[in-house]
């Protein structure tokens, strides 16, 4: 199993609430339709909460500005994530998924990267 793991800030013209609305009710919903033919396994959205305690363990760590949301995309393995950019459907539906973030995602500082789970507990 692997993961992509993408961390969130939005767009400078967007509220938080609007943000987690637009996330939550159109991004989610275009890939959970798209999530079959891009080999997609689980999709789930991260959502900050209890935010007052959040921002004092932000101070106390001395930690930078928080994101405004986290995604987790699985796959079964590297080879499925990749097999759809053989197919012109998958293609435009990564183009739709892609077009689509860029309307709310602030994408040069939202840092995206996979990994591999190690479970501890």
């Amino acid at each position: 199993m692997i993961k992509l793991v993408y961390c969130l800030r939005r767009k400078p013209h967007l509220s938080s609430q609007q943000f987690r609305d637009y996330w939550l009710n159109v991004h989610g919903p275009i890939v959970r339709g798209y999530a079959p033919l891009l080999n997609i396994r689980r999709y789930v959205q991260h959502h900050p909460a209890y935010e007052a305690i959040n921002e004092a363990m932000r101070k106390s760590r001395g930690a930078p500005e928080p994101y405004d949301g986290l995604a987790e995309i699985w796959f079964d393995s590297l080879e499925a994530m990749q097999a759809p950019a053989g197919s012109p459907e998958a293609r435009a539906a990564m183009r739709a998924v892609r077009e689509d973030e860029a309307k709310f995602i602030d994408q040069a500082r939202s840092p995206a990267w996979l990994g591999e789970e190690h479970e501890m507990l």
